[in-house]
């Protein structure tokens, strides 16, 4: 009966989260409580997955409704159409130059993923993946290339360009695959396009293909991995040479040059990707430090990520946080930087009071990493606001109850996670890296000059 009057922790919830939720709805009436929430997670997991807002005033908690357990939802999957999945390998196969690139939500099952890159072998057809879905593919497949995600590598934007086929599957067309909607002529591009996504409302809303596919993406997968491989119209030697050389591109990115400072990260990464067990589940937030286990760690089949496509700082902690809730057994990464970790660093408190404790390697090199080497690209020698102090993160682990240290040179570094990934409590290694090594491949010197 308040409404309108701007009553205390009055929000119109349509207007503050229309455009960044699938769906926002208000309840009014106790006995719809069960109606609207059914629908709500029935929206949130359809088609293309996403956020969905409940508001629930304060008078419906005290309400009484008659109700009774609702059965449990169904969520409809679109089949694949009679004839695409052979219709795709046609194309592929008449393709010199295809490329095959995953990614997207409603994956229910990534490991039948395993006989898509095993059917991508076979057919010496690159396979690739979207922002920040390394662990989708199995990195130890000879198919596969490596991410088409922000800062893409050189030799993932080539093969986007010389590419006479594509199939993309999961995935929309978004800025970071596309390098900035670069890659592809749009709205017709110049490569034979074969789209598969769960939601029609993806299906030529930026480019349009020349097969678009209305199917869940788990199903549709299936398909073309149980069609025989066609015979290729390019010669067998010179599709295989084309994938051994994209992924030989990818391989030597893991050779990255000794970093500047006392603290050399892509040694450190030798350490973790030699140390974490098989089914390790790995969490970063947003920054450039989020470069170093993006594209210096191998995921495995038994790996997983949880890293945010939308850039969003400070998503890594809680993240790992729930990923130990729900597997309390696995070992759990956060990799976060010192601006990105104290955006939900009080989160370790969750950690503490619900006996969740991964292992936090907080990247402190004193500034917000990303936004300062965009100033120096841009605007050289114009540095403004991107200077950190921080606190002291060992005290502030140490606080929380987990074993804290600060790494300061590269032979400490071995020891620390050792002691990190045995430890009961979960551990906080503060990692004292160089501003210079701002990414794995380019210090800032050499970006601002």
């Amino acid at each position: 009966g308040m409404r309108g009057r701007e009553a205390f922790q009055e929000i119109d919830y349509g207007a503050m989260f229309g455009g960044v939720a699938k769906w926002t709805a208000e309840i009014h009436a106790a006995d719809r409580v069960a109606e609207i929430v059914a629908r709500a997670f029935r929206v949130a997991l359809s088609g293309r997955p996403g956020p969905v807002v409940v508001a629930l005033p304060e008078d419906m908690l005290r309400e009484t409704a008659d109700s009774r357990v609702a059965p449990r939802l169904q969520i409809p999957h679109p089949g694949v159409p009679d004839g695409a999945a052979e219709e795709t390998a046609r194309l592929l196969a008449g393709a010199a130059r295809p490329a095959i690139l995953v990614g997207g939500g409603g994956w229910r099952d990534r490991a039948g993923l395993a006989p898509l890159t095993a059917w991508a072998e076979r057919a010496a057809i690159p396979i690739a993946v979207a922002f920040r879905c390394q662990d989708m593919i199995d990195n130890d497949s000879s198919a596969y290339v490596g991410e088409a995600g922000l800062g893409m590598a050189p030799h993932i934007r080539r093969m986007l360009e010389e590419a006479d086929a594509l199939l993309l599957v999961g995935h929309r067309f978004d800025e970071a695959m596309t390098d900035g909607y670069t890659l592809f002529d749009i709205p017709a591009p110049r490569q034979t396009v074969v789209h598969v996504h769960a939601s029609d409302g993806e299906l030529g809303a930026v480019c349009q293909p020349a097969l678009a596919v209305h199917a869940d993406p788990n199903a549709f997968a299936s398909a073309l991995a149980a069609i025989p491989t066609a015979r290729a119209d390019a010669p067998a030697e010179t599709r295989r040479a084309r994938l051994e050389d994209l992924r030989a591109a990818w391989e030597a990115g893991f050779d990255a040059p000794p970093q500047p400072g006392a603290l050399d990260m892509g040694a450190a990464m030798a350490e973790i990707r030699a140390k974490l067990p098989a089914d390790a589940i790995i969490a970063n937030g947003a920054g450039n430090f989020a470069i170093w286990p993006g594209r210096l760690f191998r995921y495995g089949p038994g790996h997983r990520l949880l890293g945010p496509q939308a850039g969003a700082m400070g998503a890594g902690l809680p993240a790992a946080i729930a990923a130990k809730l729900r597997h309390p057994s696995k070992t759990v990464v956060c990799f976060t930087g010192d601006g990105d970790f104290q955006m939900t660093c009080q989160e370790l408190g969750t950690a503490m009071q619900c006996d969740a404790r991964p292992v936090v390697l907080i990247l402190n090199n004193g500034a917000y990493g990303t936004i300062r080497m965009h100033q120096e690209r841009d605007y050289p020698g114009r540095v403004s606001g991107t200077e950190i102090q921080n606190p002291d993160f060992v005290k502030i682990g140490e606080a929380y109850g987990m074993l804290s240290e600060r790494v300061e040179t590269t032979p400490e570094f071995p020891g620390a996670l050792d002691r990190a990934l045995a430890s009961p409590t979960g551990a906080l290694l503060d990692l004292k890296v160089s501003v210079e090594a701002i990414t794995p491949y380019r210090t800032l010197s050499q970006i601002r000059s």
